[in-house]
């Protein structure tokens, strides 16, 4: 895989996954914004890109603000000349507030689905006008196997949300060369499924998996980089588990 040349924004890339999804495509080449809400943890993360030789530059971003991903997409287009690749990975997880649906207060609810939901929209929108003047481009969006979980709560229900935006916007945008999929990961080892997971519930799923072991950030990277990528070239509108066979859909 090789995407020198290539422009990369990665939302919530200051930590978790969405910061090895930045490093790994700065190791192959790209040009990667690291956008989060933490600026803190963006300019950290460029810190360690730049120090294994990579191209990075960190912006403040709240995606659940169309003002935010404009400017955001902008930032991206004045520092590195254009957009490529848009990751729509910036989500409230890691220490995420447990209700059920019955007692979730609305005003959690709303701002829940701004970030989750509204997040990829709004960020898709910015972006997608930039990819169409570079002749295309490649998105991915960052789901999670809850979306078809009767008990995933609204963290489930904000990721089937995404899965529609997804393969909408895969065919309003293909006829611009842009493609849109995204990957669903199972149990993941982070800091936040650590601590926004019941205990014992992992380790519970972990165990009926067909392949029987953890998630490591490395496995959605590998999945990421590959849908991003030249060999996908005829894939959209695909929602890839990778999830050790946690969810299998006919």
């Amino acid at each position: 895989m090789d995407f020198t040349g290539k422009v990369a924004i990665v939302t919530g890339a200051g930590g978790g996954i969405g910061e090895d999804y930045a490093k790994r495509l700065a190791s192959l080449g790209a040009s990667v914004v690291v956008a989060d809400i933490n600026e803190d943890g963006a300019a950290r993360v460029v810190s360690e890109i730049a120090a294994a030789g990579g191209k990075a530059a960190a912006v403040r971003a709240d995606v659940s603000s169309e003002d935010s991903t404009k400017a955001m997409a902008a930032f991206a287009d004045s520092t590195f000349g254009g957009i490529d690749i848009l990751v729509n990975n910036a989500a409230i997880y890691g220490g995420m507030q447990m209700h059920s649906m019955s007692d979730v207060p609305y005003s959690y609810w709303q701002k829940f689905m701004s970030v989750n939901v509204d997040g990829c929209f709004l960020a898709t929108r910015a972006v997608a006008p930039y990819m169409e003047k570079r002749g295309g481009g490649a998105i991915v969006n960052q789901s999670s196997s809850a979306a078809w979980l009767s008990r995933g709560g609204y963290y489930g229900i904000a990721k089937l949300a995404l899965n529609g935006i997804t393969q909408n916007f895969a065919m309003e945008l293909g006829p611009k060369n842009i493609r849109v999929n995204a990957i669903a990961p199972g149990p993941t080892d982070t800091e936040a499924t650590r601590t926004s997971t019941a205990e014992g519930l992992v380790e519970g799923i972990v165990s009926m998996l067909a392949l029987p072991r953890m998630g490591q950030v490395s496995d959605m990277s590998d999945a990421l980089v590959f849908l991003l990528s030249d060999q996908a070239s005829w894939i959209t509108g695909q929602i890839l588990c990778v999830d050790g066979g946690f969810i299998m859909r006919p």
